[in-house]
């Protein structure tokens, strides 16, 4: 997959304030306030930075959390993972592997297959509508 790279001032043009303090920023959004936390809409859920598809609706569960949370991504090559120690916790990011846009974290908590929840900010999401998914 070819890397999106674009300016600061190209983001900021790009994306809302709120869009841009979460994706480049790695901001967070506060629990139960996203419009996709308790969103039930069949289709997929892309990247607001570039529109990449990472998660199905058919992935999406209530954690309970206030964020939207997924047991597994579309595709995990879409899906990058960084070490983030910020805030005094030890935790794994996950980012768009296409621009690299911040989306939330991924912890060991989720349902079964993975066991995995995927805990995503609804700013860093846009939603493609799809009754077969």
């Amino acid at each position: 997959m070819e890397k999106i790279h674009k300016t600061d001032e190209e983001w900021r043009r790009e994306l809302t304030p709120e869009q841009y303090r979460i994706l480049r920023q790695k901001g967070t959004e506060p629990a139960f306030t996203g419009k996709y936390y308790d969103h039930k809409g069949r289709g997929r859920y892309l990247c607001a930075g570039c529109g990449l598809p990472l998660f199905s609706s058919k992935a999406k569960y209530d954690s309970g959390s206030g964020w939207p949370s997924f047991w597994e991504p579309i595709e995990p090559a879409h899906i990058a993972e960084a070490l983030d120690t910020s805030h005094g916790m030890v935790r794994t990011e996950i980012l768009c592997a296409r621009c690299d846009s911040h989306l939330g974290h991924v912890f060991p908590d989720g349902p079964e297959p993975t066991g995995l929840r995927y805990c995503v900010n609804s700013a860093a999401l846009t939603f493609e509508e799809d009754p077969s998914e």
